[in-house]
């Protein structure tokens, strides 16, 4: 979730500048396809000729314009990105392509490894000017950018480019190559190591300078066309031996592959020289074979970063299969029983559902989880009756011309930001915030309902097609920005669309994340998209790894948790972990919205019984008579499935989530059973 007043107050309620381009802003006109970002991988999943007519049926829209956008003509919006604060918003925000922090200065830019402090409640990582380039400009923008690299291009008051920096996640080095003859300010002092090579220390940290370009006290002069590189030196590191290997970063690009057992990610670092890379600890967990590390660890508030000589990182994760499907075939007649009477209880009223794009996604999934356990129970009547219902909400939802005669359960697409946004927003999800979070409702939802509904999945295909298109286009297009939210070096995904914070993007709702995931591969299942089942299935692994990794189940020997007294971060910046989300101060939110909704995917949180256990210790210290209370037992089922039961069974209904039932409450802990 992501910082929003009216979505802090509706989850409360649902639960008890002028742009500076240089060539202008991105035009809104879509008779003439505008270039993508840069290619990101072979692979190509909704390409402009395939959304091309989806996107012309429905009514085109910007709800909420974008203020200030530094980003060069022709590129799309990179809304939900870790660098999105250096584009959006009235001043640009540091980013943390770790080991690095990197910000944009009046007259340059500055980058530093951060210096991290551990805290009770926070693990703190901010934004370290520890080298500060003066080059003389007047402003910086976005003029190129991939999965895991970034160009900026600096001009001057008269709109002359000085140069361009580039900055990439896991890269330790940061490039300035002059487009004109340039005098650069340095900050400090530097020693020279040898020919080309000079030395600099900051907060006790070193950095090196490699550059062919003439250093005389602390003015730095190049001529057109040449580059300088900084490189941070690792606790343990040797410049000399870095050097080498120290040259320009033109791109990256990005393939994966999914097996029964592994998703594998392959993040390739294109430069006129050799490269170094550093690795995260969920990296580490499985790096390919031959990856050379050990030349030395940087701090992070994810723990240690181990720096390694590659041009190509290769890291794999435990593959998770996408699933909706609850096993309730040795149910005994008793638990039968009681499912059957509960359903009943649950079956929904005429009353309509929630009109927004969050609560009305969940009010959706929420009718999909109670189909699916009356087609286990072979309960026809109750299961017919909630086809109908399900059936009838979602063609209202994915009618493409909806948002032509009313305010509310419709889509629109954005010309501006490039996005398809619910005409009636939540949470700023009409700034980008959290699409897959509420897409993936609608995702998980229609899948279900369309499994064996060859005419409702044709009729609701345009629109839900659109949705999956917002979050998980890949290859060259102009619609929709390459995987919008997706993170590939972090492995896991970004909440807010503009990023206008110090501390870098953020999330907390992993669990949502991977519903979405679950639910495009889900999707692509019914729809027959392979494509799109495979990158669906390496996202949805990626996410779930990290998820453990970095919110539910991390390595507590790491030295960064000493000073931490918590056994979870239950909202993740780029430069900061906290014990905190944006809605509630109680230890039941905090670890309840890691893991809602709880689906037969969410067996990923399973890795760990005495962690579990531990986890959920401090969140229900006072029981389970609270706010997510449903949540936490589901999660408990996970080692505790009788424990999780008998409370269940007697659970207030006002601890009953609205975006689930008891029915699937108690069905959920039973097919944990055995």
């Amino acid at each position: 979730m992501t910082l929003s007043t009216t979505r802090i107050g509706a989850i409360v309620a649902g639960v008890a500048a002028v742009a500076v381009v240089v060539a202008g802003c991105a035009p809104t006109d879509r008779t003439a396809p505008l270039p993508s970002q840069r290619p990101a991988s072979a692979t190509s999943v909704f390409p402009d000729s395939e959304v091309a007519n989806l996107v012309d049926a429905v009514p085109q829209r910007t709800l909420a314009p974008i203020a200030a956008m530094r980003l060069a003509d022709g590129l799309i919006p990179p809304t939900s990105r870790w660098f999105s604060g250096l584009v959006f918003g009235d001043s640009p925000q540091p980013v943390f392509p770790l080991p690095l922090s990197f910000a944009v200065s009046a007259t340059g830019f500055e980058f530093g490894v951060p210096a991290i402090t551990s805290a009770p409640d926070s693990i703190l990582g901010p934004h370290n000017p520890a080298i500060v380039v003066d080059i003389g400009a007047d402003r910086s923008f976005v003029r190129a950018y991939d999965d895991a690299s970034v160009t900026l291009s600096a001009v001057n008051a008269a709109d002359e480019e000085i140069g361009t920096i580039t900055i990439a996640q896991g890269s330790p080095v940061v490039t300035f190559t002059a487009a004109r003859s340039v005098d650069a300010q340095l900050s400090g002092s530097y020693q020279q190591v040898t020919e080309g090579v000079w030395q600099a220390t900051s907060g006790g940290d070193s950095y090196g300078l490699v550059t062919a370009a003439e250093l005389t006290a602390s003015v730095l002069s190049l001529s057109e066309g040449q580059s300088a590189s900084w490189v941070a030196v690792p606790s343990g590191g040797d410049l000399s031996a870095l050097a080498p290997r120290v040259s320009p970063l033109s791109s990256t690009r990005v393939s994966w592959s999914v097996t029964a057992d592994a998703a594998t990610t392959t993040l390739s670092y294109v430069s006129a020289g050799g490269t170094l890379v550093a690795t995260m600890p969920h990296h580490r967990a499985a790096l390919a074979p031959g990856t050379r590390c050990g030349l030395g660890d940087y701090r992070s508030v994810y723990g240690r970063m181990e720096l390694c000589r590659t041009d190509s990182l290769s890291w794999s994760t435990p593959a998770v299969e996408p699933t909706a499907n609850l096993d309730l075939s040795n149910l005994g007649d008793d638990d039968r029983a009681l499912l059957r009477q509960q359903l009943a209880a649950d079956l929904p009223d005429e009353a309509a559902l929630a009109a927004d794009t969050y609560f009305g996604g969940k009010a959706l999934a929420r009718l999909a989880n109670l189909l699916e356990v009356a087609l286990q129970l072979g309960a026809d009547a109750e299961a017919a009756m909630l086809r109908e219902k399900l059936g009838t909400a979602l063609r209202e939802w994915t009618d493409p011309t909806g948002c032509e005669t009313r305010a509310e359960r419709c889509f629109v697409y954005d010309p501006e930001g490039r996005g398809v946004i619910g005409v009636l927003p939540s949470f700023g999800s009409d700034e980008f915030n959290d699409h897959h979070f509420h897409y993936g409702y609608f995702l998980y939802a229609a899948s279900v309902a369309a499994r064996d509904d060859a005419a409702l999945r044709d009729d609701i295909a345009p629109v839900i097609n659109l949705l999956a298109a917002d979050l998980a286009t890949s290859g060259e297009a102009s619609y929709f920005p390459n995987r919008r939210v997706f993170d590939v070096y972090a492995g896991h995904s970004w909440a807010s669309g503009f990023s206008p914070f110090a501390d870098g993007n953020n999330q907390e709702s992993t669990s949502e994340a991977v519903n979405a995931w679950n639910g495009l591969a889900l999707w692509a299942g019914v729809t027959g998209n392979e494509a799109l089942a495979d990158e669906a299935r390496w996202m949805l692994s990626s996410e779930a790894a990290s998820a453990n990794s970095y919110w539910t189940n991390f390595d507590e020997s790491d030295p960064v948790y000493a000073g931490f007294e918590h056994s979870i971060t239950s909202l993740v910046w780029g430069g900061k972990r906290d014990y905190a989300t944006w809605f509630s101060a109680e230890p039941n939110a905090k670890l309840a919205i890691l893991l809602l909704p709880i689906t037969p995917v969410s067996a990923y949180l399973a890795t760990d019984a005495e962690r579990v256990s531990r986890n959920l210790a401090e969140a229900t210290a006072g029981g389970y008579d609270v706010q997510f209370g449903d949540y936490l037992l589901m999660y408990r089922a996970l080692v505790d499935p009788a424990g999780a039961l008998a409370v269940a069974r007697t659970l207030p209904d006002e601890r009953i989530d609205d975006g689930n039932s008891r029915t699937y409450l108690l069905a959920w802990i039973l097919s944990r059973q055995g």
